[in-house]
Order: structure tokens, then sequence, then C-alpha cells
């Protein structure tokens, strides 16, 4: 199937969606080099219809993933550079008074855009931050009594910095939670740096990237990808892993009923991703860490890197469903 007709196209099968997903990491792989795990996952958070967290050191191509992926997608884009002095309204939406006439109109935020960009989202305030959760969750914001919605498809992506530095706020629990995965870009290596330093990727390559499909296309993908057949045991695979977590010693806040059906759905996604229309317990596996890292506490606090760590123990020792 070509772009062309991805983007053109009216059908809802797991065909289309698994030449969407192919497209689009090829997109984005234009100018994130050396990182197809980390672009195979932000493309699963997308099809999940989820919402995608970024997180690591300054300079590792966080917003440049998030652009990328913005881009390939086309459709109406909003960007936000958080900052501590950042209001909710600022997000979200005022409303304003117009003397000629009397009347109050709703001007909306940058929220209201199919691909949201929240750079360094853990600048912001608790308050700002906490202007995501409805809109995150549901779909809509709600304002001065009167209630909107968000454009279909609406996929947040953010980014944000390690905690400790400089004019950083932790994100809450119940923030980290609206995400559907977490992913580290983490340092390139030396090949996919040489590329990124010759211009041959990066930065340089994003004028190159266009549309691979629309909106619309996507908002259809999403919900052809819940079609993705999952075996009975293998939601039982879930239900174990989620019970694990609960009574681990080691975990003090296990996977709760929403992370166990996030992980489903982008176990079904990663499969779509695959070019497969069924699950297998290598696609829960794969997405186990970046689902559920930032949704346990351990020792009373939330890092996602010891996180991947536990839960990666942990599934190795739940038996495995035979196909």
């Amino acid at each position: 199937m070509t772009e062309t007709e991805i983007a053109s196209g009216t059908t809802t099968d797991l065909t289309e969606a698994a030449a969407v997903a192919d497209a689009l990491v090829r997109s984005v792989g234009v100018t994130v080099r050396g990182k197809d795990d980390v672009v195979r996952l932000a493309v699963v958070a997308l099809l999940a219809g989820g919402h995608l967290l970024v997180e690591d050191q300054p300079g590792t191509g966080k917003t440049l993933l998030a652009k990328s992926l913005a881009a390939s997608i086309g459709g109406s884009f909003g960007r936000v550079q958080c900052t501590p002095d950042l209001l909710p309204g600022d997000l979200t939406g005022t409303t304003v008074y117009s003397p000629a006439d009397g009347t109050w109109t709703f001007r909306p935020g940058p929220l209201f855009a199919n691909v949201v960009l929240v750079d360094e989202v853990n600048r912001a305030s608790p308050r700002t931050q906490s202007a995501l959760l409805e809109p995150m969750e549901e779909r809509q914001v709600s304002a001065d009594g009167s209630t909107h919605p968000l454009p279909d498809p609406f996929f947040c992506i953010a980014t944000q910095n390690p905690f400790g530095q400089i004019g950083t706020f932790p994100l809450p629990e119940s923030q980290l939670d609206r995400f559907t995965v977490v992913v580290t870009v983490g340092y390139p290596d030396a090949a996919a740096e040489r590329e990124i330093l010759t211009g041959e990727g990066g930065a340089d390559r994003f004028g190159d990237i266009g549309p691979v499909t629309t909106p619309e296309v996507v908002a259809r993908v999403v919900d052809a990808v819940r079609t993705t057949y999952v075996a009975p045991p293998l939601v039982d695979y879930v239900l174990d892993l989620a019970a694990a977590t609960r009574s681990h010693p080691g975990i003090s806040v296990g996977a709760s009923p929403r992370a166990s059906v996030s992980l489903l759905r982008a176990a079904q996604a990663h499969g779509v991703v695959e070019g497969r229309d069924f699950v297998t317990p290598d696609d829960v596996q794969a997405v186990l860490g970046p689902c559920w890292a930032h949704r346990i506490s351990t020792g009373g606090t939330v890092d996602t890197a010891v996180g991947r760590t536990m839960l990666a123990e942990l599934a190795a020792t739940r038996p495995v469903p035979r196909p």
C-alpha cells in the first residue's frame, strides 16, 4: 500500500493499520537515527489511542522525535513550551468578553489540535500540569461551566528532563498514569551520531518529513487496532502480571486496572506494528516496561529505570502462555 493510498483510503482493516504503522516508523526514522525501538514504541502509543512521554537528558532528541511524529501524522499541531509561570488557561484556552455585543466567547488553547507537543512538561507548576488530566483522559476541556470536545484523534506527546534539574517539578502519579508509554531516548551509537553530524539524520533532515497519513485515517486505524485478536490465555497473562505487581514486596503501589487495559491495548498496537493481526506473549513483554514502569512505585517513589528492571525480573518469574 502506497502512502497516497494510505492517506486517501476508506478501509479500516488491520492491513491498512500495519501499512500506516510502517509508514510512520520509516518517516520518523529519517530524523531519529539509531533508535528504532524508541520510534516503534512511539507509534505503538499513537495506535493504542494513548499518549506518549519522552524522558531523558537535554539534547538527546526528545523534541525532535515528537515533532517528527507530528509532522508524519499531519493535521493540526499545537505546541506548548512549559515554564514555571505557565497558567492552565495557556493550555486549555480562555473565555474572552466582547464589549461590542456583550457576549463571552471561548478561545481554544493549543490543546485543541490533533497532535500536541508539551515540551518540558515537568517545568510547569503542579497547578498547570493538572490542566492536562481531563483532556488526556476524557478528550475534552471544561471551562466556565461549558465542555468543549477535543479533535479526534487527540495525541499528546510530552517531553521531560530528569527530575532534580533546576526548575523541574515531579509529575504526580495521576498525571503519569495518563501516559500509555514512557520511553527514554538515550544517546545514539557512533554510527547514528555520525549521521547526525554530517546532516544525514537529525534536525537537518526534518524538512524532508511530510505527512504519510491523515488524522482521519489515524482515527480509523486506532479503532481497527482494538480488533486485534487477543487469545484468552494472554488476557490471563496480563492479569497475572498485574496481580504479581500488587503482591511484590519491593513494589509499594502495583499496576491498576487502568494500567492493565493500557498494557493490553499497547500489546495489540505492538502486534500491528510488527505486521500481525493477533497478539503474542512477545508483544506483551515488549511493552510491559514502557507501559508500567511509570505506574508502579518502588519505595514510595516512581523511578522508571528501577521500574523497568523490576518488571523485567518479575516477568521472568511468571509462566508464559504457549501458542
